[in-house]
């Protein structure tokens, strides 16, 4: 594994977001000295908050999944879990709509959720829903590894024995059929491979070995922390300050220093010089090359990189609540396949969207005023290399999605709202998310593992990249990950796992060992 050679002792990172953050710890742990330099007022980068007249809206993801990798790097400077975060099980995981009336309630428990499949589909389904389970969960197994826990270098660093095995598992297959081969009712086959469009992909484009987002999202279990989902960067921050990592926010960095072809520190807004050995560049991996180094150091992938859908966001403060409703949505529309076929390969407005309606509300009431409730209602959209003008087309397209979901049961929807925030990709782009997608470069086979752009600068020393637009990709659990794989380019994987067990002298493997 390579590693940023010569001096390592002061690390200068760029961004305060998850990874920033979880790079951060492990560096403090490992006894560097750490810079933050955040051009935001808070921690979170894309994990932001807005406050507005007692509502408290989360602006980025809304699920949280495995949070022993926040565990993790608390861990690196001797913090628990439970001291900073306060985290309650989501159930269900999912409640999922259908256009026939139907609903499935997703659920961790494969036991429990093999009943709530037979309820609705049938016996031979649950069968059908236990068998996927064991297929999934040895596609994570087999992939975390080798293959999503680990900086990759070459194409011939996958070649180890769990290659093979997910080969023989089907793991390079196409994700619908699979699905399809364990699971026949359309219901099932939709809440199972949505996920998908996390990596950028259409179920029918997708890589089964992308199944491992549904292990994720429905079999490990969703949480949601006690204060939003701002609560993760919040705390992650909190404990790097204590163990003496300096966050400095409202600093916006111009540039990267390079002299004689390595990083020497960072230059801000202001004209301020910060020296460092290493710079960790948080921010979205195009741009940051594009705007905080030299020319020349854009490798040509990036410049050629395709990128995942975008999407629309409406976050509501509003003095409705719906009894039918969970903490998590899906409103899945009649179309499916041709919806992709819009989404991604056309790149249109889908003409039949499938509709997430988050309410967090409903897991902590202390977001909102007494009695009222906060709903983030996300649709996928192209992304801004589709053309479309969203100065024009943003506020129609908010009316049509109040009056879809007013059509779905969510009676008096516009009227009731207190409290509005609107994001469209072109202000996820004006944000520096590049094309506008929050979900970063598509996860398609040539943009994975040693193929997705790499965590160091190949022309410059001393650069690291953290986030979703490197190596292990796009999620919060991946970006936490990132993080980590960030650190032990700089530490040398001796360090990776600087728990407090290997601080006490003890043997420690990973807190996710398959």
């Amino acid at each position: 594994m390579r590693t940023v050679p010569g001096k390592t002792d002061r690390v200068v990172i760029v961004g305060a977001g998850l990874a920033g953050l979880s790079a951060a710890l492990r560096l403090a742990g490992a006894g560097r000295e750490v810079v933050v330099l955040e051009r935001e007022s808070i921690p979170g980068g894309r994990n932001g908050l807005l406050e507005r007249e007692g509502f408290s809206f989360d602006t980025g993801p809304t699920v949280l999944t495995m949070p022993d990798l926040i565990a993790d790097a608390l861990d690196c400077v001797g913090e628990r879990l439970e001291d900073w975060l306060e985290l309650t099980p989501v159930d269900p995981l999912y409640r999922a709509y259908y256009p026939d009336g139907s609903t499935l309630d997703v659920k961790a428990d494969p036991e429990a959720m093999a009943a709530e499949v037979e309820r609705v589909c049938g016996g031979a389904e649950a069968k059908g829903y236990l068998a996927y389970v064991d297929f999934v969960s040895k596609l994570y197994r087999y992939e975390m590894q080798d293959f999503i826990d680990r900086n990759i270098d070459s194409p011939l660093d996958l070649l180890t024995p769990n290659l093979a095995r997910l080969v023989a598992l089907g793991g390079f297959g196409r994700l619908a059929p699979k699905v399809g081969s364990y699971l026949k009712d359309p219901r099932t086959q939709r809440v199972l491979s949505f996920q998908s469009m996390y990596a950028g992909l259409s179920p029918y484009d997708a890589l089964a070995i992308y199944a491992v987002i549904a292990y994720m999202d429905s079999v490990a279990g969703v949480f949601f922390p006690k204060g939003g989902m701002h609560a993760v960067p919040r705390a992650l921050a909190g404990a790097a300050e204590k163990h003496g990592v300096e966050l400095r926010y409202g600093t916006t960095v111009r540039r990267v220093l390079v002299e004689h072809g390595r990083a020497v520190g960072v230059e801000t807004a202001e004209g301020e010089r910060i020296p460092a050995d290493v710079v960790v560049l948080n921010p979205d991996l195009p741009v940051a090359y594009r705007e905080l180094l030299p020319p020349e150091a854009t490798p040509r992938r990036v410049r050629s990189l395709r990128y995942s859908p975008s999407c629309f966001l409406l976050l509501a403060g509003s003095s409705a609540s719906y009894s039918k409703t969970a903490h998590h949505n899906i409103h899945f529309g009649r179309a499916w396949k041709s919806v992709f076929r819009e989404l991604i390969d056309e790149e249109v407005l889908m003409t039949d969207p499938s509709i997430l309606v988050t309410n967090p509300t409903r897991s902590d009431p202390s977001l909102a005023p007494d009695g009222k409730q906060i709903y983030y209602v996300l649709l996928p959209t192209p992304h801004t290399g589709s053309g479309i003008d969203w100065n024009v087309v943003g506020p129609r397209y908010r009316d049509e999605a109040v009056a879809r979901l007013e059509a779905l049961g969510y009676i008096g929807f516009g009227k009731s709202i207190e409290v509005e925030d609107v994001t469209t990709p072109a202000d996820w782009q004006r944000r520096g998310m590049e094309r506008g997608a929050p979900f970063a470069a598509a996860h398609s086979f040539l943009q994975t593992g040693p193929f997705r752009p790499a965590n160091l600068a190949p022309k410059v020393e001393g650069v690291v990249f953290a986030g979703s637009g490197t190596q292990p990709g796009v999620g919060v659990p991946m970006v936490l990950l990132s993080g980590r794989l960030a650190a032990e380019r700089i530490l040398g994987k001796d360090n990776r796992y600087r728990s407090r067990a290997m601080r006490l002298g003890v043997p420690a493997g990973p807190v996710l060992a398959p």
